[in-house]
């Protein structure tokens, strides 16, 4: 959700290969993203729910979203374990209902109950998604509410190097991970953030600086591959990485 929507659309486009354009009105313009004719993001222009702009703006900010098969029985469990109801839940034309959550630790996140548009229809190619990560000043709370509200467990990660890096699974699979706060310069607040698959995390981040973005932590080697955490020009972090087994996680 973003200030500039044509903006933000080329600067994707630019970096990853997306095609996307500012969608008709009665869907708020909402721009889906391909990549090779296939759904990879979502890009809005930041509204409030009747069309009209906020004031102020919020932060530029990319919104996870967890699946659920039944939306209004997960948002009954949020309110019953600590967590905040910030919209929702509220039906997507034919496409889904979505609604957005905040957990007890202040992190916001989407769910969304498919209809006939499932999310991502590629995942771990260039350009496309490939995890995503909760941050968290506490981890034990976290863990309690997401597998409350959701089918998920949470364990510490097997990979030599990261025996502190929580993963979030399903059926025994990772499908995401949770870090500490207190790797992260004071004053971030607790936040998902996505991933994103690249052939080469040097080649995107001199993209993304030639282009107006910033880096927020310059390329560097780590247990799952290469990695790099990025934003665009107006503000929304991101991260990209070269997995040493990009099959794994999908």
């Amino acid at each position: 959700m973003v200030p500039d929507q044509q903006a933000a659309i080329d600067f994707y486009s630019d970096i990853f290969g997306w095609q996307g354009e500012i969608g008709p009105a009665e869907q708020g313009g909402y721009a889906v993203c391909t990549l090779k004719g296939k759904p990879v993001a979502g890009i809005m222009k930041a509204m409030n729910p009747d069309g009209t702009i906020p004031d102020p703006l919020p932060p530029t900010v990319w919104t996870t979203y967890l699946s659920t098969s039944d939306i209004d029985a997960t948002v009954s469990a949020v309110t019953g374990s600590n967590g905040t109801v910030m919209m929702g839940p509220m039906d997507v034309m034919d496409l889904g209902r979505m609604a957005l959550i905040a957990d007890p630790t202040g992190a916001v996140v989407g769910l969304w109950q498919p209809g006939t548009f499932d999310g991502a229809g590629i995942v771990n190619e260039h350009g496309a998604l490939i995890w995503n990560e909760l941050t968290t000043g506490d981890i034990p709370a976290a863990s309690a509410f997401y597998s409350t509200v959701l089918p998920v467990t949470t364990s510490r990660s097997q990979m030599p190097g990261a025996e502190d890096y929580i993963e979030f699974k399903v059926d025994d699979r990772a499908v995401g991970g949770m870090m500490d706060m207190s790797r992260l310069p004071p004053g971030v607040p607790p936040h998902w953030q996505p991933y994103f698959h690249v052939d080469s995390v040097d080649d995107i981040q001199a993209a993304t600086v030639r282009a107006g973005g910033t880096v927020l932590a310059p390329a560097f080697d780590m247990a799952a591959g290469r990695m790099a955490v990025l934003a665009d020009p107006q503000g929304g972090a991101f991260s990209v990485i070269t997995g040493a087994d990009p099959e794994q996680p999908a």
